[in-house]
Protein backbone atom coordinates (compact mmCIF):
# COMPACT_ATOMS: atom_id res chain seq x y z
CA UNK A 1 0.00 0.00 0.00
CA UNK A 2 1.38 3.37 -0.95
CA UNK A 3 2.11 6.11 1.48
CA UNK A 4 -0.64 8.30 0.06
CA UNK A 5 -3.38 5.70 0.34
CA UNK A 6 -2.38 4.51 3.81
CA UNK A 7 -2.43 7.95 5.36
CA UNK A 8 -5.52 8.95 7.20
CA UNK A 9 -6.91 12.32 6.22
CA UNK A 10 -6.46 15.25 8.57
CA UNK A 11 -10.15 15.38 9.58
CA UNK A 12 -10.48 11.61 9.87
CA UNK A 13 -7.45 11.49 12.14
CA UNK A 14 -8.85 14.32 14.25
CA UNK A 15 -12.22 12.54 14.55
CA UNK A 16 -10.61 9.25 15.57
CA UNK A 17 -8.50 10.95 18.24
CA UNK A 18 -11.54 12.95 19.43
CA UNK A 19 -13.63 9.79 19.88
CA UNK A 20 -10.78 8.11 21.76
CA UNK A 21 -10.38 11.23 23.89
CA UNK A 22 -14.07 11.23 24.79
CA UNK A 23 -13.90 7.54 25.77
CA UNK A 24 -10.80 8.20 27.86
CA UNK A 25 -12.48 11.20 29.56
CA UNK A 26 -15.57 9.15 30.40
CA UNK A 27 -13.46 6.32 31.80
CA UNK A 28 -11.46 8.82 33.82
CA UNK A 29 -14.63 10.40 35.21
CA UNK A 30 -15.65 7.00 36.55
CA UNK A 31 -12.31 6.57 38.28
CA UNK A 32 -11.84 9.35 40.84
CA UNK A 33 -15.21 9.04 42.65
CA UNK A 34 -15.08 5.21 43.14
CA UNK A 35 -11.41 5.43 44.11
CA UNK A 36 -12.23 8.06 46.73
CA UNK A 37 -14.87 5.76 48.18
CA UNK A 38 -12.54 2.76 48.14
CA UNK A 39 -9.41 4.26 49.70
CA UNK A 40 -11.00 7.08 51.71
CA UNK A 41 -9.98 10.70 52.13
CA UNK A 42 -6.61 9.81 53.69
CA UNK A 43 -5.73 7.52 50.79
CA UNK A 44 -6.85 10.16 48.28
CA UNK A 45 -4.65 12.65 50.10
CA UNK A 46 -1.59 10.48 49.38
CA UNK A 47 -2.81 10.02 45.79
CA UNK A 48 -3.23 13.77 45.24
CA UNK A 49 0.22 14.49 46.69
CA UNK A 50 2.04 12.04 44.43
CA UNK A 51 0.25 12.45 41.10
CA UNK A 52 1.16 16.12 40.33
CA UNK A 53 4.85 15.36 41.04
CA UNK A 54 4.68 12.32 38.76
CA UNK A 55 3.07 14.49 36.06
CA UNK A 56 5.89 17.06 36.32
CA UNK A 57 8.56 14.34 36.06
CA UNK A 58 6.73 12.81 33.10
CA UNK A 59 6.53 16.17 31.33
CA UNK A 60 10.27 16.63 31.72
CA UNK A 61 10.99 13.02 30.66
CA UNK A 62 8.81 12.99 27.58
CA UNK A 63 9.27 16.67 26.77
CA UNK A 64 8.10 17.66 23.32
CA UNK A 65 9.81 14.70 21.65
CA UNK A 66 6.63 12.95 20.37
CA UNK A 67 5.54 16.10 18.52
CA UNK A 68 9.08 16.75 17.25
CA UNK A 69 9.30 13.13 16.11
CA UNK A 70 5.92 13.37 14.35
CA UNK A 71 7.03 16.50 12.51
CA UNK A 72 10.36 15.07 11.29
CA UNK A 73 8.94 11.66 10.37
CA UNK A 74 6.16 13.32 8.39
CA UNK A 75 8.63 15.55 6.52
CA UNK A 76 11.03 12.69 5.75
CA UNK A 77 8.29 10.35 4.55
CA UNK A 78 6.83 13.11 2.38
CA UNK A 79 10.05 13.29 0.33
CA UNK A 80 10.49 9.50 0.25
CA UNK A 81 13.22 9.33 2.91
CA UNK A 82 11.81 6.29 4.74
CA UNK A 83 15.29 5.30 5.90
CA UNK A 84 15.74 8.71 7.53
CA UNK A 85 12.29 8.50 9.16
CA UNK A 86 13.20 5.14 10.69
CA UNK A 87 16.51 6.53 11.93
CA UNK A 88 14.74 9.53 13.48
CA UNK A 89 12.39 7.19 15.32
CA UNK A 90 15.28 5.09 16.67
CA UNK A 91 17.09 8.21 17.92
CA UNK A 92 13.92 9.51 19.60
CA UNK A 93 13.25 6.10 21.10
CA UNK A 94 16.76 6.00 22.58
CA UNK A 95 16.53 9.54 23.99
CA UNK A 96 13.13 8.89 25.58
CA UNK A 97 14.37 5.59 27.02
CA UNK A 98 17.30 7.42 28.66
CA UNK A 99 15.17 10.31 30.00
CA UNK A 100 12.59 7.82 31.24
CA UNK A 101 15.27 5.75 32.96
CA UNK A 102 16.72 8.84 34.67
CA UNK A 103 13.25 10.00 35.81
CA UNK A 104 12.38 6.52 37.05
CA UNK A 105 15.66 6.23 38.98
CA UNK A 106 15.17 9.60 40.70
CA UNK A 107 11.54 8.82 41.51
CA UNK A 108 12.12 5.22 42.67
CA UNK A 109 15.39 5.52 44.57
CA UNK A 110 14.63 9.02 45.84
CA UNK A 111 11.06 8.22 46.92
CA UNK A 112 11.90 8.17 50.61
CA UNK A 113 13.80 11.47 50.47
CA UNK A 114 11.11 13.21 48.38
CA UNK A 115 8.22 11.97 50.52
CA UNK A 116 9.76 12.59 53.94
CA UNK A 117 12.07 15.59 53.42
CA UNK A 118 10.53 17.58 50.55
CA UNK A 119 6.84 16.73 50.89
CA UNK A 120 6.96 16.17 54.68
CA UNK A 121 4.52 13.32 54.05
CA UNK A 122 6.10 9.90 54.66
CA UNK A 123 2.77 8.19 53.99
CA UNK A 124 3.15 9.02 50.28
CA UNK A 125 6.27 6.80 49.98
CA UNK A 126 4.44 3.65 48.85
CA UNK A 127 2.45 5.52 46.19
CA UNK A 128 5.64 7.13 44.81
CA UNK A 129 7.34 3.74 44.46
CA UNK A 130 4.22 2.21 42.89
CA UNK A 131 3.84 4.84 40.17
CA UNK A 132 7.57 5.11 39.35
CA UNK A 133 7.60 2.30 36.68
CA UNK A 134 5.22 4.46 34.62
CA UNK A 135 8.19 6.78 34.05
CA UNK A 136 9.85 3.91 32.17
CA UNK A 137 6.89 2.75 30.10
CA UNK A 138 5.11 6.01 29.23
CA UNK A 139 8.12 7.70 27.51
CA UNK A 140 8.64 4.55 25.40
CA UNK A 141 4.94 4.53 24.59
CA UNK A 142 5.15 8.21 23.63
CA UNK A 143 7.95 7.54 21.13
CA UNK A 144 5.75 5.05 19.27
CA UNK A 145 2.80 7.44 19.37
CA UNK A 146 4.97 10.19 17.88
CA UNK A 147 6.10 7.80 15.13
CA UNK A 148 2.55 6.79 14.20
CA UNK A 149 1.44 10.44 14.41
CA UNK A 150 4.15 11.27 11.87
CA UNK A 151 2.75 8.53 9.63
CA UNK A 152 -0.71 10.10 10.10
CA UNK A 153 -1.94 6.79 11.46
CA UNK A 154 -4.11 8.10 14.28
CA UNK A 155 -6.13 4.89 14.74
CA UNK A 156 -3.23 3.11 16.44
CA UNK A 157 -2.67 6.09 18.75
CA UNK A 158 -6.39 6.20 19.61
CA UNK A 159 -6.51 2.46 20.41
CA UNK A 160 -3.39 2.77 22.58
CA UNK A 161 -5.00 5.66 24.52
CA UNK A 162 -8.11 3.59 25.26
CA UNK A 163 -5.99 0.56 26.27
CA UNK A 164 -3.89 2.71 28.60
CA UNK A 165 -6.93 4.24 30.28
CA UNK A 166 -8.77 0.90 30.56
CA UNK A 167 -5.93 -0.73 32.48
CA UNK A 168 -5.30 2.42 34.51
CA UNK A 169 -8.91 2.63 35.65
CA UNK A 170 -9.81 -1.06 36.07
CA UNK A 171 -6.59 -2.21 37.73
CA UNK A 172 -6.20 1.03 39.66
CA UNK A 173 -9.61 0.49 41.27
CA UNK A 174 -9.06 -3.24 41.81
CA UNK A 175 -5.59 -2.90 43.32
CA UNK A 176 -6.63 0.15 45.32
CA UNK A 177 -9.50 -1.84 46.85
CA UNK A 178 -7.46 -4.97 47.54
CA UNK A 179 -4.48 -3.19 49.08
CA UNK A 180 -6.67 -0.82 51.08
CA UNK A 181 -8.56 -3.80 52.49
CA UNK A 182 -5.38 -5.63 53.49
CA UNK A 183 -2.91 -2.88 54.41
CA UNK A 184 -4.67 0.47 54.84
CA UNK A 185 -4.80 3.86 53.03
CA UNK A 186 -1.06 4.17 52.26
CA UNK A 187 -1.05 0.96 50.25
CA UNK A 188 -4.55 1.71 48.95
CA UNK A 189 -3.19 4.90 47.35
CA UNK A 190 -0.25 2.87 45.99
CA UNK A 191 -2.70 0.45 44.36
CA UNK A 192 -4.64 3.35 42.84
CA UNK A 193 -1.58 4.90 41.16
CA UNK A 194 -0.11 1.52 40.15
CA UNK A 195 -2.85 1.39 37.52
CA UNK A 196 -1.06 4.24 35.69
CA UNK A 197 2.14 2.20 35.44
CA UNK A 198 0.30 -0.92 34.24
CA UNK A 199 -1.71 1.15 31.75
CA UNK A 200 1.51 2.65 30.34
CA UNK A 201 3.02 -0.83 30.01
CA UNK A 202 -0.08 -2.25 28.28
CA UNK A 203 -0.25 0.66 25.83
CA UNK A 204 3.49 0.41 25.06
CA UNK A 205 3.19 -3.36 24.53
CA UNK A 206 0.34 -2.86 22.06
CA UNK A 207 2.25 -0.24 20.05
CA UNK A 208 5.44 -2.32 19.98
CA UNK A 209 3.43 -5.31 18.73
CA UNK A 210 1.88 -3.22 15.93
CA UNK A 211 5.27 -1.78 15.03
CA UNK A 212 6.93 -5.21 14.83
CA UNK A 213 4.00 -6.65 12.87
CA UNK A 214 4.67 -4.12 10.12
CA UNK A 215 8.41 -4.88 9.94
CA UNK A 216 8.18 -6.37 6.44
CA UNK A 217 6.40 -3.32 5.00
CA UNK A 218 8.81 -0.97 6.77
CA UNK A 219 11.89 -2.79 5.41
CA UNK A 220 10.43 -2.57 1.90
CA UNK A 221 9.98 1.19 2.30
CA UNK A 222 13.55 1.59 3.57
CA UNK A 223 14.88 -0.44 0.63
CA UNK A 224 13.21 1.96 -1.80
CA UNK A 225 14.94 4.94 -0.18
CA UNK A 226 18.39 3.35 0.17
CA UNK A 227 19.77 5.79 -2.44
CA UNK A 228 18.90 8.80 -0.25
CA UNK A 229 21.69 9.98 2.02
CA UNK A 230 20.41 10.15 5.58
CA UNK A 231 21.37 12.94 7.95
CA UNK A 232 23.83 12.32 10.77
CA UNK A 233 22.64 11.39 14.24
CA UNK A 234 23.81 14.78 15.57
CA UNK A 235 21.86 16.71 12.91
CA UNK A 236 18.67 14.75 13.54
CA UNK A 237 19.04 15.20 17.30
CA UNK A 238 19.48 18.97 16.85
CA UNK A 239 16.32 19.11 14.75
CA UNK A 240 14.39 17.11 17.35
CA UNK A 241 15.59 19.35 20.19
CA UNK A 242 14.76 22.49 18.17
CA UNK A 243 11.10 21.51 18.26
CA UNK A 244 11.01 19.56 21.54
CA UNK A 245 12.57 22.13 23.88
CA UNK A 246 10.08 24.97 23.16
CA UNK A 247 7.16 22.54 23.54
CA UNK A 248 8.56 21.39 26.89
CA UNK A 249 8.92 24.97 28.07
CA UNK A 250 5.35 25.68 26.95
CA UNK A 251 4.07 22.58 28.76
CA UNK A 252 5.71 23.75 32.00
CA UNK A 253 4.66 27.41 31.73
CA UNK A 254 0.93 26.92 32.17
CA UNK A 255 0.98 24.73 35.32
CA UNK A 256 3.58 26.96 36.96
CA UNK A 257 1.70 30.16 36.18
CA UNK A 258 -1.58 28.60 37.33
CA UNK A 259 0.13 27.65 40.59
CA UNK A 260 1.41 31.21 41.06
CA UNK A 261 -1.98 32.57 40.06
CA UNK A 262 -3.68 30.40 42.67
CA UNK A 263 -1.47 31.87 45.40
CA UNK A 264 -2.12 35.41 44.13
CA UNK A 265 -5.89 34.89 43.95
CA UNK A 266 -6.23 33.58 47.51
CA UNK A 267 -4.12 36.42 48.89
CA UNK A 268 -5.89 39.13 46.89
CA UNK A 269 -9.30 37.82 47.91
CA UNK A 270 -8.23 38.22 51.52
CA UNK A 271 -7.16 41.80 50.73
CA UNK A 272 -10.68 42.29 49.31
CA UNK A 273 -12.12 41.30 52.69
CA UNK A 274 -12.78 37.56 52.43
CA UNK A 275 -11.47 35.15 55.06
CA UNK A 276 -9.10 32.30 54.09
CA UNK A 277 -11.84 29.66 54.00
CA UNK A 278 -14.07 31.70 51.69
CA UNK A 279 -11.08 32.59 49.49
CA UNK A 280 -10.19 28.92 49.05
CA UNK A 281 -13.84 28.08 48.44
CA UNK A 282 -14.15 30.70 45.70
CA UNK A 283 -10.96 29.48 44.03
CA UNK A 284 -12.26 25.90 44.20
CA UNK A 285 -15.55 26.95 42.59
CA UNK A 286 -13.72 28.59 39.69
CA UNK A 287 -10.83 26.16 39.07
CA UNK A 288 -12.48 22.95 40.24
CA UNK A 289 -16.05 23.40 38.95
CA UNK A 290 -16.51 26.09 36.28
CA UNK A 291 -13.26 25.76 34.31
CA UNK A 292 -13.35 21.92 34.00
CA UNK A 293 -16.76 22.21 32.31
CA UNK A 294 -15.50 24.86 29.90
CA UNK A 295 -12.50 22.65 29.12
CA UNK A 296 -14.65 19.70 27.98
CA UNK A 297 -14.17 20.51 24.24
CA UNK A 298 -10.39 20.42 24.80
CA UNK A 299 -10.41 16.76 23.72
CA UNK A 300 -11.46 17.83 20.23
CA UNK A 301 -9.09 20.80 20.23
CA UNK A 302 -6.11 18.60 21.11
CA UNK A 303 -7.06 16.06 18.44
CA UNK A 304 -7.19 18.76 15.76
CA UNK A 305 -3.83 20.17 16.91
CA UNK A 306 -2.22 16.71 16.85
CA UNK A 307 -3.56 16.00 13.35
CA UNK A 308 -2.39 19.37 12.02
CA UNK A 309 1.29 18.86 12.96
CA UNK A 310 2.11 16.06 10.46
CA UNK A 311 -0.32 17.43 7.87
CA UNK A 312 1.23 20.92 7.78
CA UNK A 313 4.77 19.50 8.10
CA UNK A 314 4.23 17.26 5.09
CA UNK A 315 2.79 20.10 3.02
CA UNK A 316 5.78 22.35 3.81
CA UNK A 317 8.25 19.54 3.10
CA UNK A 318 6.72 19.15 -0.37
CA UNK A 319 6.52 22.97 -0.80
CA UNK A 320 2.73 22.67 -1.11
CA UNK A 321 1.95 25.97 0.59
CA UNK A 322 -1.57 26.20 -0.86
CA UNK A 323 -2.36 22.82 0.65
CA UNK A 324 -0.94 23.97 3.99
CA UNK A 325 -3.18 27.07 3.84
CA UNK A 326 -6.22 24.92 3.02
CA UNK A 327 -5.62 22.52 5.91
CA UNK A 328 -4.93 25.42 8.29
CA UNK A 329 -8.25 26.99 7.27
CA UNK A 330 -10.02 23.65 7.74
CA UNK A 331 -8.53 23.24 11.21
CA UNK A 332 -9.51 26.74 12.34
CA UNK A 333 -13.01 26.47 10.90
CA UNK A 334 -13.54 23.06 12.54
CA UNK A 335 -12.63 24.61 15.89
CA UNK A 336 -15.18 27.38 15.31
CA UNK A 337 -17.93 24.99 14.20
CA UNK A 338 -17.41 22.66 17.17
CA UNK A 339 -16.46 24.98 20.03
CA UNK A 340 -18.59 28.09 19.35
CA UNK A 341 -21.94 26.28 19.91
CA UNK A 342 -20.48 24.79 23.12
CA UNK A 343 -19.61 28.28 24.39
CA UNK A 344 -22.95 29.86 23.56
CA UNK A 345 -24.79 26.82 24.89
CA UNK A 346 -22.89 27.02 28.18
CA UNK A 347 -23.48 30.78 28.37
CA UNK A 348 -27.22 30.41 27.67
CA UNK A 349 -27.68 27.72 30.33
CA UNK A 350 -24.87 28.66 32.72
CA UNK A 351 -26.97 28.83 35.87
CA UNK A 352 -29.22 25.82 35.07
CA UNK A 353 -26.19 23.65 34.23
CA UNK A 354 -24.32 24.54 37.42
CA UNK A 355 -27.48 24.12 39.51
CA UNK A 356 -27.89 20.68 37.97
CA UNK A 357 -24.30 19.61 38.59
CA UNK A 358 -23.65 21.34 41.92
CA UNK A 359 -27.02 21.94 43.64
CA UNK A 360 -25.58 22.34 47.12
CA UNK A 361 -22.93 24.86 46.16
CA UNK A 362 -24.81 27.14 43.82
CA UNK A 363 -26.15 29.46 46.52
CA UNK A 364 -22.82 29.97 48.35
CA UNK A 365 -20.37 32.82 47.88
CA UNK A 366 -20.69 36.36 46.46
CA UNK A 367 -20.45 35.10 42.85
CA UNK A 368 -22.79 32.30 41.78
CA UNK A 369 -21.44 29.29 39.92
CA UNK A 370 -23.64 30.24 36.98
CA UNK A 371 -21.97 33.65 36.80
CA UNK A 372 -18.52 32.05 36.93
CA UNK A 373 -19.36 29.66 34.11
CA UNK A 374 -20.79 32.50 32.02
CA UNK A 375 -17.63 34.59 32.51
CA UNK A 376 -15.09 31.85 31.67
CA UNK A 377 -17.08 30.24 28.81
CA UNK A 378 -15.38 32.37 26.08
CA UNK A 379 -11.97 30.96 27.08
CA UNK A 380 -12.96 27.68 25.35
CA UNK A 381 -12.86 29.19 21.86
CA UNK A 382 -9.53 30.92 22.46
CA UNK A 383 -8.02 27.77 23.98
CA UNK A 384 -9.31 25.79 21.00
CA UNK A 385 -7.67 28.25 18.60
CA UNK A 386 -4.43 28.02 20.60
CA UNK A 387 -4.33 24.22 20.22
CA UNK A 388 -5.07 24.38 16.49
CA UNK A 389 -2.61 27.22 15.87
CA UNK A 390 0.08 25.48 17.93
CA UNK A 391 -0.26 22.51 15.57
CA UNK A 392 0.00 24.81 12.54
CA UNK A 393 3.05 26.66 13.90
CA UNK A 394 4.83 23.45 14.91
CA UNK A 395 4.14 22.08 11.44
CA UNK A 396 5.60 25.29 9.96
CA UNK A 397 8.77 24.77 12.00
CA UNK A 398 8.07 27.74 14.32
CA UNK A 399 7.85 26.07 17.76
CA UNK A 400 9.00 29.17 19.68
CA UNK A 401 6.05 31.30 18.58
CA UNK A 402 3.50 29.38 20.72
CA UNK A 403 5.86 29.63 23.71
CA UNK A 404 6.23 33.41 23.38
CA UNK A 405 2.48 33.84 22.80
CA UNK A 406 1.71 31.73 25.85
CA UNK A 407 4.19 33.63 28.02
CA UNK A 408 2.63 36.97 27.04
CA UNK A 409 -0.85 35.55 27.61
CA UNK A 410 0.05 34.19 31.04
CA UNK A 411 1.57 37.57 32.00
CA UNK A 412 -1.78 39.16 31.20
CA UNK A 413 -3.48 36.54 33.34
CA UNK A 414 -1.33 37.24 36.40
CA UNK A 415 -1.65 41.04 36.09
CA UNK A 416 -5.42 41.01 35.51
CA UNK A 417 -6.06 38.40 38.20
CA UNK A 418 -3.94 40.37 40.70
CA UNK A 419 -5.70 43.65 39.92
CA UNK A 420 -9.32 42.54 39.71
CA UNK A 421 -9.54 39.92 42.47
CA UNK A 422 -8.44 42.55 44.97
CA UNK A 423 -11.65 44.50 44.24
CA UNK A 424 -14.40 43.23 46.57
CA UNK A 425 -17.22 43.72 44.06
CA UNK A 426 -15.35 41.74 41.37
CA UNK A 427 -13.58 39.12 43.57
CA UNK A 428 -13.13 35.67 41.97
CA UNK A 429 -14.67 36.81 38.67
CA UNK A 430 -11.44 38.77 38.17
CA UNK A 431 -9.46 35.53 37.95
CA UNK A 432 -11.96 34.20 35.39
CA UNK A 433 -11.51 37.35 33.29
CA UNK A 434 -7.74 36.85 33.59
CA UNK A 435 -8.04 33.31 32.23
CA UNK A 436 -10.13 34.45 29.24
CA UNK A 437 -7.70 37.30 28.56
CA UNK A 438 -4.68 34.98 28.68
CA UNK A 439 -5.96 32.62 26.01
CA UNK A 440 -7.38 35.49 23.94
CA UNK A 441 -4.02 37.28 23.85
CA UNK A 442 -2.09 34.07 23.08
CA UNK A 443 -4.48 33.08 20.27
CA UNK A 444 -4.41 36.58 18.71
CA UNK A 445 -0.58 36.69 18.71
CA UNK A 446 -0.40 33.25 17.08
CA UNK A 447 -3.08 34.12 14.52
CA UNK A 448 -1.32 37.34 13.48
CA UNK A 449 1.93 35.42 12.97
CA UNK A 450 0.26 32.63 10.95
CA UNK A 451 -1.71 35.10 8.83
CA UNK A 452 1.43 37.05 7.98
CA UNK A 453 3.88 34.22 7.37
CA UNK A 454 1.49 31.76 5.74
CA UNK A 455 -0.26 34.60 3.88
CA UNK A 456 -3.53 33.19 5.14
CA UNK A 457 -6.68 34.95 3.91
CA UNK A 458 -9.90 34.23 5.77
CA UNK A 459 -13.30 35.43 4.64
CA UNK A 460 -15.03 37.46 7.42
CA UNK A 461 -18.39 36.20 6.10
CA UNK A 462 -17.29 32.55 6.35
CA UNK A 463 -15.29 32.72 9.59
CA UNK A 464 -17.11 35.40 11.60
CA UNK A 465 -20.54 36.45 10.31
CA UNK A 466 -22.06 33.03 9.50
CA UNK A 467 -20.74 31.23 12.64
CA UNK A 468 -21.86 34.09 14.92
CA UNK A 469 -25.28 34.34 13.26
CA UNK A 470 -25.75 30.59 13.77
CA UNK A 471 -24.76 30.50 17.46
CA UNK A 472 -26.65 33.71 18.36
CA UNK A 473 -29.82 32.18 16.88
CA UNK A 474 -29.15 29.01 18.87
CA UNK A 475 -28.53 31.06 22.04
CA UNK A 476 -31.89 32.85 21.76
CA UNK A 477 -33.80 29.62 21.06
CA UNK A 478 -32.13 27.82 23.97
CA UNK A 479 -32.94 30.70 26.34
CA UNK A 480 -36.57 30.73 25.24
CA UNK A 481 -36.83 26.93 25.38
CA UNK A 482 -35.55 26.80 28.96
CA UNK A 483 -37.74 29.70 30.06
CA UNK A 484 -40.87 28.04 28.64
CA UNK A 485 -40.20 24.51 29.95
CA UNK A 486 -38.56 24.98 33.37
CA UNK A 487 -41.83 25.90 35.10
CA UNK A 488 -43.55 22.57 34.51
CA UNK A 489 -40.64 20.21 33.74
CA UNK A 490 -38.14 21.28 36.40
CA UNK A 491 -34.53 22.37 36.00
CA UNK A 492 -32.93 19.02 35.07
CA UNK A 493 -35.34 18.01 32.30
CA UNK A 494 -35.72 21.55 30.96
CA UNK A 495 -31.91 21.88 30.72
CA UNK A 496 -31.50 18.60 28.85
CA UNK A 497 -34.36 19.38 26.44
CA UNK A 498 -32.99 22.88 25.80
CA UNK A 499 -29.54 21.47 25.03
CA UNK A 500 -31.10 19.02 22.54
CA UNK A 501 -33.18 21.75 20.87
CA UNK A 502 -30.09 23.97 20.72
CA UNK A 503 -28.13 21.27 18.91
CA UNK A 504 -30.91 20.76 16.33
CA UNK A 505 -31.35 24.51 15.74
CA UNK A 506 -27.60 24.99 15.36
CA UNK A 507 -27.37 22.27 12.73
CA UNK A 508 -30.40 23.51 10.76
CA UNK A 509 -29.32 27.17 10.77
CA UNK A 510 -25.74 26.22 9.86
CA UNK A 511 -26.99 24.29 6.83
CA UNK A 512 -29.61 26.91 6.00
CA UNK A 513 -27.18 29.83 5.69
CA UNK A 514 -24.43 27.77 4.04
CA UNK A 515 -22.16 27.76 7.08
CA UNK A 516 -20.66 24.49 5.87
CA UNK A 517 -20.06 23.77 2.20
CA UNK A 518 -20.51 20.55 0.24
CA UNK A 519 -16.74 20.35 -0.27
CA UNK A 520 -16.07 20.69 3.47
CA UNK A 521 -18.68 18.07 4.29
CA UNK A 522 -17.30 15.63 1.70
CA UNK A 523 -13.80 15.93 3.22
CA UNK A 524 -15.12 14.68 6.57
CA UNK A 525 -15.23 11.01 7.57
CA UNK A 526 -18.43 9.45 6.09
CA UNK A 527 -18.98 12.79 4.36
CA UNK A 528 -20.56 11.24 1.26
CA UNK A 529 -23.10 9.33 3.33
CA UNK A 530 -23.95 12.41 5.42
CA UNK A 531 -24.29 14.51 2.26
CA UNK A 532 -26.64 12.01 0.62
CA UNK A 533 -28.89 12.00 3.72
CA UNK A 534 -28.97 15.81 3.90
CA UNK A 535 -29.71 16.04 0.19
CA UNK A 536 -32.52 13.49 0.54
CA UNK A 537 -34.20 15.72 3.15
CA UNK A 538 -33.44 18.82 1.01
CA UNK A 539 -31.16 20.29 3.68
CA UNK A 540 -28.31 20.66 1.21
CA UNK A 541 -28.14 21.10 -2.54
Amino acid sequence: MSNNTSRESFLKGALILSLAGVIVKIMGAFFRIPLSNLIGSIGMGYYQVVYPIYTLFLTLAVAGFPTALAKLVSEQRAVGDFKGANKTFRISYTVLFITGLISFSIFFFGAEFISTVILKNSGAYAAMVAISPALLFVPLMSSYRGYFQGRRDMTKIAVSQVIEQFFRVSLGLFLGYMLMKSYGPEMGAAGGVLGAAIGGFASAAFLIYIYLRNTKERKAEIAHSSHIKTESTGTILKKLLYVAIPITIGACVMPLVNMVDSVIVVRRLQVAGFDIDMANSLLGQLSGMAIPIVNLPVVIDQAIGMSLVPSISEAYALNQINRARKEAKTGLKTILLVVLPCIFGLAALATPIMSLLFPSIEATGPASLGTLLFVVAPSAIFLGLVYAQNGILQGMGKPMVPVMALLVGMLFKVVISYTLTGIASVNIIGSGIGTVSAYAVASIIEFIYIKKHMQLKLSPKEFIIKPLLTVITMFVVVKLSYGVTVGFLGNALATLISISIGGIVYGLVLLGIGGITKEELMSMPKGEKIYSILRKFKLMK
